[in-house]
């Protein structure tokens, strides 16, 4: 996959942080200095810095901006460059996804506020505001699911799929042109994220955690019809339905 401007903004600023020109407790320049200093949108500014918090290395400040944080205690989370390189790679990252969603719907099924499930609506209202209007709606689609990690009451998922995100987002995009380019598709993903929402307001776990599975597994079904997953691809994903099969079954007993 060809290297992208956020990618090249965040590895140089994380070149300058590991050489010292940006030390901790340094202030990080607004994101309009940033924009015009490396050519660059806001938005792109926006996603390369956040990937850069993602690995712990910068730190908001309520009402004052962004900080170099202090050196971690602990070694952060991160995965092989290499994932970003080819869509065979970023479908490993959509099954370890996968598992992970699907328990944080059920538990956002469990926990979640009144507040937080109308967030959750809203969040939909926003998806199809933005396709509406030509947009991709990756944006409104990625924070979606990180309302539903909100939801479970505890922050570790919602950073989890924060720092899940720079891996996924150039996949997501493909994904997204693919649905645009079939009605049917597009009415699927709608209808699926509808009925995640509506087992997470009625309270029901394990219909919850079937909806969110369900959504990714027919995401990557809908990736292999538009030709964009090579075929060898389809093996894995039909294996995970039929890995999900007897699960279901026994729950129904």
């Amino acid at each position: 996959m060809p290297e992208r401007l956020s990618d090249r903004l965040a590895a140089a600023l994380t070149a300058q942080i590991d050489s010292g020109a940006l030390r901790p407790g340094d202030r990080l320049p607004t994101e309009a200095q940033l924009a015009l200093r490396h050519g660059v949108s806001r938005s792109v500014v926006r996603e390369a810095v956040q990937r850069i918090k993602s690995r712990g290395l910068l730190l908001s400040r309520q009402g004052s901006g962004v900080y170099v944080a202090p050196p971690p205690a602990h070694r952060p989370l991160a995965f092989d460059p290499k994932v970003l390189e080819s869509m065979d790679a970023v479908v490993q990252v959509v099954e370890l996804r996968r598992v992970l969603e699907g328990e944080i719907a059920a538990l956002a099924a469990l926990r979640s506020t009144r507040a937080q499930q109308a967030g959750l609506k809203r969040s939909l209202k926003a998806i199809d505001t933005a396709m509406a209007a030509g947009d991709d709606g990756v944006d409104e689609d990625m924070a979606f699911h990180r309302a539903i990690g909100e939801a479970t009451g505890n922050p570790q998922f919602s950073r989890l799929l924060a720092f899940l995100e720079q891996y996924l987002r150039e996949a997501m995009r493909v994904t997204k042109g693919n649905e645009a380019r079939r009605e049917d598709f597009m009415r699927q993903v709608r209808d699926e994220h509808r009925a995640i929402v509506a087992a997470i307001e009625a309270r029901d776990a394990a219909k919850a955690r079937a909806a969110a599975v369900g959504h990714l597994l027919r995401g990557e079904q809908r990736l292999v019809e538009g030709g964009v997953i090579r075929r060898r691809a389809r093996a894995a994903t039909a294996a995970a339905k039929t890995t999900a099969a007897p699960t279901r079954r026994r729950g129904a007993r």
